[in-house]
């Protein structure tokens, strides 16, 4: 995989205006955006008794460590006002750090690559979009190829949205 990828979601209040302020305060953080995919709007995964997200995916360069962008990206949560109460519930915004380069990584607080995306069409359906027949560093799979064999039926639909 060549390139480091988030996700950003959200399910509460103005969810498109979360993702504007969180790619902006990223980028206060000199984060620079190389590219996005198109906003999809998704069917909550993990926790069904909640409002849809919309879902961006955006390849960053930062010359921080993994483990210092996941502090960043801390920092970015909270000053959106994201509070950790409930495993797959609400939230105003949500990052993940998909895949850091080639990087493979499992520590108490991170795991590079994310582990969830073979498993959701909401993470699988922007990368296809941004980088089909890039690898997955452990899979050694495209992500045309992670999507065909993925089993999540959540609906993920295009939405006519920008950042």
């Amino acid at each position: 995989m060549n390139g480091i990828y988030l996700l950003l979601g959200s399910n509460m209040g103005n969810r498109l205006e979360y993702l504007r302020e969180a790619e902006q305060l990223l980028i206060s953080k000199g984060i620079q955006i190389v590219d996005e995919s198109s906003i999809y709007e998704t069917e909550p995964w993990g926790k069904e008794n909640q409002d849809w997200f919309l879902n961006v995916v955006l390849q960053i360069e930062t010359s921080s460590t993994p483990e210092v962008l996941l502090n960043m990206i801390l920092e970015v949560e909270k000053s959106i006002g994201r509070i950790r109460k409930e495993k797959w519930g609400e939230r105003s915004i949500d990052i993940d750090i998909l895949y850091y380069n080639e990087t493979v990584l499992k520590s108490d607080q991170l795991t590079v690559p994310h582990p969830g995306i073979p498993e959701r069409r909401f993470t699988l359906i922007p990368l296809v979009e941004m980088c089909p027949l890039e690898l997955h560093p452990t899979s050694l799979k495209n992500h045309m190829t992670l999507l065909a064999e993925c089993d999540d039926p959540l609906d993920c639909k295009l939405t006519d949205y920008k950042l």
